[in-house]
């Protein structure tokens, strides 16, 4: 019974959604390059350098914890409109009304292009569904998205900061830790392009031009 409901509220049996990928890995690399731009390489020696990477593993750790513990937050929510949509639903005082709340459910172009009988059988067959949960809980599910969440973070900012662990000179290391940034931020927008349907080329090259004005105004407002 609460299986039918769950599915309801997260029909889709990816942990997580591919736009919820893209945005975790534009966040870290944002993040983890506030620090990698804004570290000056002119005196820096390793302590200085392991304090910048202390930093920024510290810095996109609490944000991977503070991420997860939103999409927990997010899951639960979803799962509690659910439930109270289909309880409104059942308890509708009229067929029109209940057809408002299924069409205010839907997708607005699936909504537009149902007619009244659609909707109604809609209404009938979702009236016969089993009796749902009192309240919402987190799900297995919800818990593998909220640690994909927190892994993202981590693994991406590890390609950024790895150079500095491996490469003596400082200077070098900064060049190819804003290398691998770049790279992966048009990787990012590449895939952003292709999901969205919006040549994937030139969302490529406008997320490199995105982040890098991103990652200049988190420095300039003291991010």
């Amino acid at each position: 019974m609460s299986t039918l409901v769950e599915n309801l509220a997260h029909p889709s049996n990816r942990v997580l959604e591919p736009t919820e990928r893209i945005s975790e890995v534009l966040f870290a690399l944002i993040m983890v390059l506030t620090f990698t731009c804004s570290f000056s390489v002119a005196d820096a020696g390793r302590a200085e350098v392991r304090t910048m990477l202390i930093g920024a593993l510290g810095c996109n750790l609490a944000w991977g914890i503070i991420d997860a513990i939103f999409y927990l937050m997010g899951s639960f929510s979803e799962f509690g409109q659910c439930i109270l949509k289909l309880k409104a639903l059942r308890q509708a005082s009229s067929p029109f009304d209940a057809h408002q709340i299924i069409a205010h459910a839907l997708p607005p172009v699936v909504a537009s292009v149902l007619s009244t009988s659609e909707l109604e059988g809609l209404r009938q067959k979702l009236t016969l569904l089993p009796e749902p949960p009192s309240r919402p809980k987190l799900r297995k599910g919800d818990f593998l998205g909220a640690f994909a969440v927190f892994l993202i973070i981590i693994l991406t900012t590890l390609p950024v900061v790895i150079p500095f662990t491996f490469i003596e000179d400082v200077r070098r290391a900064l060049r190819v830790s804003n290398g691998i940034a770049l790279v992966m931020l048009f990787l990012t927008g590449y895939a952003f392009g292709r999901y969205a349907g919006h040549r994937p080329l030139a969302m490529g090259v406008t997320m490199v031009v995105l982040g890098g004005a991103l990652v200049a105004i988190t420095i300039f407002l003291g991010g």
